[in-house]
């Protein structure tokens, strides 16, 4: 039974990432590594400050990935993932905006380094 098991879960991941695998995943790979990106940098910017800061490429990698995943989710035509994807870079790209304008100012946008 678990050779079984194990004999089936190996087909499923073979079948998923082998069998399936074409330039529109490898676009949603990419798209993913620049979104998780984001929360690296982040976390990083945040380390070295010793509080918590949102860097500007946090938003960059945000827009990046975003756009990225949600043309990935309107060529596979999910509509959860294109309304969050969508929504997502709308709140990106109005966060960004903020921070510039924050910066033309002189404030402090809570934009830690990059």
């Amino acid at each position: 039974m678990l050779i079984d098991l194990q004999h089936r879960i190996g087909d499923y991941f073979h079948d998923v990432f082998v069998n399936n695998l074409d330039w529109w995943v490898l676009l949603g790979i990419v798209a993913q590594a620049l979104f998780t990106m984001r929360f690296v940098v982040q976390w990083l910017a945040s380390e070295k400050a010793k509080r918590s800061v949102v860097p500007m490429t946090f938003w960059w990698f945000s827009i990046g990935g975003g756009m990225l995943l949600l043309i990935y989710a309107l060529y596979r035509r999910d509509p959860v993932f294109i309304i969050g994807q969508g929504f997502g870079v709308f709140v990106y790209l109005r966060n960004l905006q903020f921070v510039l304008r924050a910066r033309a100012r002189g404030e402090d946008s809570n934009a830690g380094p990059g």
